[in-house]
């Protein structure tokens, strides 16, 4: 059973304007929800305390001040702040609703990242830290948990260059941190994998700290794999100050020397050595990813040059810049021009600027037909030359996709999977470029492989709230419908009795589960009838509107009288329900023996015996000459024998 099932806050409305639809995760010090806003109509999510945490008065005063400060962070790459408030004395925050993953869950599916994508990440993120830097704010946490890979404007995560990062959990670690320092608790407050040395030997942090940090993630993001680890959180902790974080290309051959560099400035153990804030490190990425957008367009130039090189050398050839145009406005560096701004590659020799008509004619000519080569060339190669058509990989299983992909030179990517009622479990759905479709030669085919049919498993509703019953089968992709209403003595009124399917049936997406909700008790109390006459039941009954169904019993009680009821005393009915009456048809009979010529005391010690009352006329010490009722008759325990002895 899930445990959002006992959840009391789901389906729960927080301020009478927060509807909370489902839960996400559950951290060390608040659980986070998804809500909507049925004022403004839009999904959001919804960060509540822990109760253990909401007894420390100055975490809670810190929480609210902090939340105030991060609301006033306006910035495209932060996770913005709504509102604040309590909900039963625990501190609440609202907060703008991510539709995308993390970047952990990234790593965790891809391993590592291109350095193009690593950039344009660190990019966005360095742009929201340094928002915080110049309101005040150190992040104190920056890891790949807290940063929010939204989908890009094209669909998807597949082109991380397009997508949107967002930062989140500015100023909740910093409000931790102060309630519990770390020579109380022991406990660092940012993660060991990603803790700055001067946070480890002092507890202090400031700007660099977070720069640390982020150079960390960028070098998680280059080689798919942290700098230190280790099972001891401690003895990893002490790491970051005893050892320089290793160049990525020593983990990952080929990597260009400028990452090193980036990564080895961002992380230098003394904090002084830094830059000073994210500001001058995202200063730092830009500068790095315009050279390497320019790198990529001198190498594919030269490699479109034909073998004479003297001539190259004197032409002029214009392209347009790589880089700074693919940015928006935000995250330019001064001065930098967007896409479409041209640039000089080369300029003619002396001799042809001074030289004769005749010269300079020569010369320009052969430029003309170097650059009409060139074009001709680069045009050949970037429509045509350089591609090739897609294989088909489709119903291919991911077996035979590596090994089809290996034989033809391509990389395969293997994007989200996708559910399927015909495709059979991880064999491939569709893939990008399609089959036949135009692709780089050696380039990326990404695949989508298929997860099986989808099924959702109707989860243990019993004794659930109507509402939160309804949002847990709604957060699965199911439909809730309330059926017919019962009386329940034992599920209190408006709770969920059953439903339809049952526990644990596999349903599609969009299938329909039918609850039957209680009506609370009965509105007629069964009364108690045992030992009464059944005839004094019976009239109880039909007074109170109910039907008496009777059933007759042997029993040692009294003949006629109530020895049973279904339901018991106390259950409640509505009008006309049957209750069942078990009704004692009295005592076995007994059978009198035949005591003829016996000693008189000998046949009335074996009467009494079996239960009988004995009478005797006569000579009580004489022999037994008849008796009535006669040998082998039946009659009632308790009954008269009567025995004339002479």
């Amino acid at each position: 059973m899930d445990t959002t099932v006992a959840d009391t806050l789901i389906g729960t409305t927080i301020d009478g304007r927060y509807r909370i639809t489902g839960r996400v995760a559950r951290g060390g010090m608040a659980t986070v929800y998804t809500a909507v806003d049925e004022r403004l109509e839009r999904t959001v999510a919804l960060k509540i305390i822990h109760p253990s945490q909401a007894s420390n008065a100055h975490f809670v005063d810190r929480f609210t001040d902090e939340a105030k400060t991060i609301a006033r962070l306006t910035h495209p790459n932060v996770v913005a702040v709504y509102d604040q408030g309590r909900h039963q004395g625990l501190p609440y925050l609202v907060m703008e609703y991510v539709h995308g993953r993390t970047l952990r869950d990234l790593l965790t599916q891809r391993r590592r990242l291109s350095p193009v994508e690593a950039l344009a990440i660190l990019e966005q993120m360095l742009a929201a830290i340094a928002a915080a830097h110049r309101a005040g704010l150190v992040h104190r946490d920056v890891k790949p948990e807290n940063v929010l890979v939204a989908e890009a404007p094209s669909g998807g995560l597949a082109n991380l260059v397009d997508a949107v990062v967002k930062v989140a959990d500015f100023g909740l670690a910093r409000a931790v941190e102060a309630s519990s320092p770390a020579d109380e608790s022991g406990q660092l407050m940012a993660t060991v994998a990603y803790v700055a040395p001067e946070l480890v030997t002092d507890g202090h942090a400031d700007a660099r700290t977070d720069v640390y940090s982020a150079g960390i993630v960028l070098f998680e993001m280059l080689t798919g794999r942290v700098p230190f680890d280790g099972d001891d959180p401690v003895a990893v902790a002490w790491q970051h100050v005893d050892n320089d974080v290793p160049a990525p290309s020593s983990v990952v051959k080929g990597l260009p020397k400028v990452l090193d560099d980036l990564t080895a400035r961002a992380t230098r153990r003394d904090a002084g050595a830094r830059p000073t804030d994210a500001g001058a490190l995202l200063t730092e990425v830009q500068t790095v990813r315009d050279d390497l957008g320019a790198a990529n367009v001198e190498t594919a130039l030269l490699r479109q040059v034909p073998p004479s090189r003297s001539a190259v050398t004197d032409a002029t050839a214009v392209v347009p810049a790589v880089g700074a145009g693919d940015r928006p406005p935000w995250a330019r560096l001064p001065n930098q021009a967007p896409r479409g701004q041209e640039y000089t590659a080369g300029r003619l020799p002396r001799s042809a600027r001074h030289g004769g008509p005749d010269r300079r004619r020569i010369l320009l000519s052969a430029a003309v037909a170097v650059m009409v080569l060139v074009v001709i060339g680069s045009t050949w190669w970037v429509t045509l030359g350089r591609y090739t058509d897609a294989p088909s990989l489709v119903n291919q299983t991911r077996a035979q996709v590596e090994l089809s992909v290996q034989q033809e030179g391509f990389e395969v990517l293997y994007g989200d999977g996708a559910y399927s009622e015909t495709v059979p479990k991880d064999t491939v759905v569709s893939q990008d470029p399609e089959p036949g479709g135009k692709v780089v030669k050696g380039g990326i085919i990404t695949v989508t492989l298929s997860l099986g049919p989808e099924r959702f498993p109707v989860p243990d509703l019993a004794g659930a709230e109507l509402a939160a019953a309804r949002g847990e089968i709604e957060q699965l992709g199911l439909k809730l419908k309330e059926g017919a209403g019962q009386y329940s003595d034992t599920v209190p009124e408006g709770a969920v009795i059953s439903s339809d399917p049952k526990t644990g049936t596999q349903l599609k997406r969009g299938a329909t589960v039918t609850v039957v909700v209680s009506k609370g008790r009965a509105p007629i109390r069964v009364p108690d009838l045992s030992g009464k006459n059944i005839n004094d039941a019976r009239n109880e009954l039909a007074g109170l509107g109910l039907t008496a169904v009777e059933r007759y019993k042997d029993s040692d009680q009294p003949k006629d009288s109530v020895i049973g009821q279904t339901p018991k005393a106390g259950t409640g009915a509505n009008k006309d329900d049957e209750v069942t009456l078990d009704v004692s048809k009295g005592p076995p009979l007994v059978t009198v023996p035949d005591l003829t010529n016996q000693p008189c005391q000998q046949a009335k010690q074996s009467l009494e015996g079996l239960g009988l009352r004995v009478r005797i006329d006569f000579n009580g010490d004489a022999f037994v000459r008849s008796q009535q009722p006669a040998g082998n008759t039946q009659v009632e325990p308790q009954s008269e024998v009567a025995l004339q002895c002479f």
